[in-house]
């Protein structure tokens, strides 16, 4: 009986050991099939000033969604402070691509360059202060290991916001803290997006406009709990 016992187990396992391989042959094989990705190049004009990317940007980005390699993050605020509505935006969160978890900017550092019109943005506490130099200090213990988690060094990182400035900012913070510029792409702004994995957030009913925050994959930080730099 304890033959039988011990031989069913074994062909159990065995056939766990197939299905196994076979898994990691097919996950393997999915990779290699990956296309290639073109070099990060920021476009000309005004928009290359933001630093958003030739190739891939709002209007091809869909090609480049859902990739193991990579990581997607929109970079705003759910309510925004700064009047974007001044330069044809919105300070609230009016929407996202699907497969971008947001991650504001501006709890990562402080924000600078907006355009005059846009007045200030959020003004409290951060990860990092922006040095006058271009270099960046952590605030906290915690900073670094916040930003690693986000923005994984083994991947490939593609950032939006709503007008591709945060997004910009992003990079910059990034790539002055060690990070590989030739990995991360600036895909510009959700404003200007208008392909087929839009999450609507804001509606309008009768007149009245709200924000369905709650479909937004959102990773808030709590100063609170980090151990601040002394």
């Amino acid at each position: 009986m304890k033959n039988k016992i011990w031989i069913i187990i074994s062909g159990v396992l065995f056939v766990c050991t197939i299905i196994l391989g076979i898994y990691a042959i097919n996950i393997k094989g999915s990779s290699e099939k990956l296309s290639a990705l073109p070099l990060p190049e920021v476009t000309g004009g005004e928009r290359g000033l933001l630093g958003i990317d030739k190739n891939i940007n709002e209007s091809t980005i869909d090609e480049y969604l859902n990739r193991p390699d990579s990581v997607y993050r929109d970079m705003r605020m759910l309510k925004d402070p700064g009047n974007y509505e001044a330069i044809g935006g919105d300070s609230y969160l009016s929407g996202f691509i699907k497969g971008f978890e947001v991650v504001p900017y501006p709890l990562l550092t402080e924000v600078k360059g907006l355009p005059e019109a846009v007045g200030d943005s959020y003004t409290g506490k951060t990860l990092f202060t922006q040095n006058e130099d271009g270099t960046y200090t952590a605030n906290y213990e915690e900073s670094l290991e916040y930003l690693e988690y986000y923005f994984p060094k083994d991947k490939y990182i593609f950032l939006m916001c709503g007008g591709g400035g945060y997004a910009g900012m992003t990079k910059n913070l990034l790539v002055s803290l060690g990070w590989d510029e030739n990995k991360i792409y600036d895909i510009g702004g959700y404003w200007y997006y208008n392909g087929e994995n839009n999450v609507e957030v804001k509606k309008t009913i009768d007149g009245k406009t709200t924000y369905d925050f709650w479909k937004v994959p959102y990773h808030d930080i709590d100063f609170d709990e980090l151990t601040e730099v002394k």
